[in-house]
């Protein structure tokens, strides 16, 4: 899940102090738990007051709508969105404050920024002239009505080469995958077309050049592009069509086995970090894992399970949408007493912040999710499978995952399986420290070397 996981307390001063105008760019470095991550705020003021938007360069997000509050010299930044505050008192070229997310206090002073902000190197990305041919394309996924765009990279002009379709984790991507200041596909096209092998990426739909809406579609509704992708293949004359095959990451990683199930036109399929257990059940996992790395306290955590766990209880055993809504705003008012109250973002009412968590939960793709257990597609999967993660994997937990996804696939009587746990990796496949999203985007590798190498021996084998 690509989710953005920044987090500040009011630093106020005892001077009174002269206002002044705080259009500009204003940025800082932001420490938590030992990770060093810039935040920006870019504000513009007209006649109708200011407009702001957030940036957090490391992770590679940008723009993300803000508000701004100015007064005597406090400055409050506010991105309900993201659940994040900021407060700071502002003179002349500084404002020395507190960032605040997920009810976490983080000292931030912030400057403003009249130079370039340094960008943090990314090695592995290939330069262009590339050593192959790189083809902008279009398909069409004629069931869904929308087109979709992509690149495909051939090793050379001339031959029939093995293909794969690269398939994005959760959220909206495009043809790179690119999150977190890293573009994942972009690297691991090029390695494997370096080594032979056709690679197809496009953006997911709806985003990017690709059309359709895709705050509408499930996990379900992304394979049909994918399939459409593989009938696209079909009709190039440089692909071998027996051997074309599928690489899911993330929940790429769930697509990839709904296709390959009912499609004879899979030859193989890589699941990097894939899931093998059931939505609801993965979410808690995930959410355990990095609130424990992220230092909050484990009476903290268990009141937090406990309350994620009863709304997903809901979710699954909701009849109808009428009774899943109802059920819902009584869950989410309880949860909103007490210290649950400081979640909610300034500005916003109870009723307000419940409103928005009731239309997250009850999105098509959140109900679809929390309630799918690919295992029972997984049975159903005959062609060869290697399943990868990494073991700082806090996104997708490798114990419960690959073990699921090995047992599924040996049920459905696939002896054709490989299973690789590899050390010291992260959700990215990037070697980590801690395995925790807040490194994703400081760590200057995007693909560890040896899973590169890995999947793309292992692909020429099933050829063979």
């Amino acid at each position: 899940m690509n989710i953005l996981i920044i987090a500040l307390m009011v630093l106020l001063s005892s001077q009174p102090l002269i206002a002044q105008d705080i259009a500009g760019k204003w940025s800082g470095k932001l420490t938590i738990h030992g990770t060093r991550l810039t935040v920006s705020f870019n504000v513009s003021k007209d006649e109708n007051g200011y407009e702001t938007t957030m940036d957090s360069p490391d992770q590679g997000v940008k723009d993300i709508p803000a508000t701004t509050t100015f007064k005597d010299s406090l400055v409050v930044f506010e991105v309900p969105m993201a659940g994040i505050s900021y407060k700071g008192i502002h003179k002349d070229s500084l404002i020395i404050g507190t960032f605040k997310q997920n009810n976490q206090d983080f000292p931030l002073n912030l400057s403003k920024q009249l130079t370039e902000e340094k960008v943090t190197p990314r090695p592995q990305e290939p330069e262009k002239p590339y050593p192959y041919i790189s083809e902008s394309v279009t398909f069409e996924n004629r069931q869904e009505k929308i087109t979709l765009a992509g690149t495909l990279t051939l090793p050379h002009d001339k031959g029939n080469f093995p293909a794969v379709v690269l398939i994005s984790g959760s959220g909206p991507q495009n043809r790179d995958e690119e999150l977190m200041g890293h573009r994942p596909f972009l690297v691991l096209s090029d390695y494997l077309t370096r080594n032979g092998i056709a690679v197809l990426r496009f953006d997911d739909r709806g985003f990017g050049e690709s059309t359709g809406d895709f705050s509408s579609a499930t996990t379900a509704d992304f394979s049909t592009d994918v399939a459409s992708a593989i009938a696209y293949l079909k009709t190039r004359k440089e692909i071998d069509t027996t051997n074309i095959g599928l690489i899911g990451h993330s929940e790429g990683g769930l697509i990839a086995p709904m296709v390959a199930a009912e499609s004879a036109d899979v030859g193989f399929v890589v699941l990097m970090a894939g899931s093998g257990i059931r939505g609801d059940k993965l979410l808690l996992l995930q959410e355990e894992l990095i609130e424990q790395v992220m230092g909050t306290s484990e009476a903290k955590i268990e009141n937090l399970l406990q309350t994620n766990s009863k709304i997903f209880d809901i979710i699954l055993s909701a009849e109808d949408d009428l009774s899943l809504n109802s059920k819902l705003k009584i869950a989410l008012e309880e949860s909103l007493e007490g210290d649950y109250a400081n979640s909610i973002p300034e500005g916003m009412t109870k009723e307000e912040f419940a409103t928005a968590q009731i239309d997250l939960f009850t999105s098509p793709w959140v109900k679809y999710f929390l309630r799918y257990d690919p295992s029972k597609t997984l049975e159903k999967v005959k062609c060869p499978v290697l399943a990868i993660n990494g073991e700082k994997d806090l996104q997708v937990p490798p114990k419960e995952n690959l073990s699921a996804i090995k047992q599924a696939l040996e049920k459905g009587d696939n002896d054709r399986v490989t299973i690789k746990e590899y050390k010291d990796l992260n959700h990215l496949f990037q070697e980590s420290d801690t395995g925790s999203p807040m490194e994703y985007s400081v760590i200057e590798q995007t693909i560890a070397p040896v899973v590169l190498r890995e999947v793309a021996d292992w692909i020429m084998e099933q050829i063979k």
